[in-house]
């Protein structure tokens, strides 16, 4: 793959200073550039990008110093950068059609167009659309759904009547409506309570490595459109995610809890089961969220606080054993008087 720095420049409507001809082969970091290669700098490392060994670079749009190279100005650096990242990107070509390796199930409804790899297993009933891509060692369960230009990569599971939209991406060994976590006890014995619903994981969610998502014990577990989680993400049935969250790693998300749009977890954040969390809200890594949440709060901790009140606590911890000090100084003080008094 090679375009022209003018050519870029169009793609993601930048303005072009310098050189327009220059034949640009590869995109790079800055510490990793080389010659033909494009990179991308904030105000905060143009300097950087002005020794760095790529031929060109996207800079800031209202960037006013000496520019360093051949560059393209863009309002939003990174922004168009990962635009040309699919652009550029290394292609894999996957055979069409279904593998004879594959396994296909009785009643199955497989678009002509999806892309079925060796090994992977398709249940009865199952239905594949147009574009999709199963790769190796994926299980398809009976009844489950997957959408249009959906990609689905090795040792996924997809369990019975669970539905994924179009344009999603589950990633390797993810599981997609394994059993939530449902118990009754008496006696001391534990009794598995069926759990007879599903997954519906709307359009265009990305749903990274080792995640696993309950189905739910009635109705449905959903995740909302445009929703991405991070890798080893955990999500109990009966959740409903809004659309165009992120959940980073190692987040746990308890059974029956909503979470409204465009809430942000930090990696590790938990949460208690049966509340209702606001939209358009922060939460940093490691929160604890034991409660009702309302709309847009930004929040640390555990259990979790407002952020700036978290940060104020954790500025007077850090000043505590200084206190102890004074504080022993002061025992020491007012014993040394008592004993002064005393023999007087």
């Amino acid at each position: 793959m090679q375009k022209k720095l003018k050519e870029i420049a169009e793609i993601v409507g930048g303005e072009l200073i310098g050189n327009g001809d220059i034949k640009i082969t590869g995109l790079n970091s800055i510490d990793t550039a080389r010659a033909g290669d494009l990179t991308f700098a904030d105000e905060k490392h143009v300097a950087e990008a002005k020794n760095c060994a790529a031929s060109a670079v996207i800079i800031p749009k209202n960037f006013t110093g000496e520019i360093p190279k051949n560059s393209i100005k863009s309002a939003e650096p990174k922004i168009a950068f990962a635009k040309l990242m699919e652009i550029f990107k290394p292609q894999i070509k996957i055979p069409a059609g279904i593998s004879s390796q594959a396994y296909i199930g009785n009643n199955t409804k497989i678009a002509p167009t999806a892309k079925i790899m060796a090994f992977a297993y398709i249940d009865d009933n199952a239905e594949i659309s147009d574009g999709a891509i199963i790769y190796p060692h994926t299980y398809i369960g009976q009844n489950a759904k997957i959408g249009k230009d959906t990609i689905i990569y090795s040792s996924v599971t997809i369990r019975e009547y669970c539905e994924i939209g179009a344009r999603c991406v589950i990633h390797a060994s993810a599981v997609i409506g394994a059993d939530g976590f449902g118990f009754t006890t008496k006696n001391g014995v534990h009794t598995k309570v069926p759990q007879i619903g599903n997954v519906i994981v709307e359009d265009d969610v990305e749903i990274g490595a080792h995640v696993g998502i309950d189905r739910a014990a009635m109705g449905s577990t959903v995740i909302g459109h445009g929703t991405k989680i991070d890798n080893l993400v955990h999500i109990a049935h009966n959740c409903k995610i809004g659309a165009n969250c992120l959940i980073v790693a190692l987040t746990g998300i308890s059974g029956s809890t909503i979470v409204g749009d465009n809430v942000t977890f930090g990696g590790q954040t938990g949460t208690v089961g049966h509340i209702k969390i606001g939209g358009h809200s922060v939460y940093a890594g490691r929160s604890g969220i034991t409660k009702n949440m309302p709309e847009g709060f930004f929040g640390s901790g555990f259990p979790v606080q407002p952020h700036n009140d978290w940060l104020r606590s954790q500025a007077a911890i850090q000043k505590i054993p200084d206190l102890m000090k004074k504080i022993r100084q002061l025992e020491d003080t007012i014993s040394n008087l008592n004993k002064s008094k005393g023999g007087s």
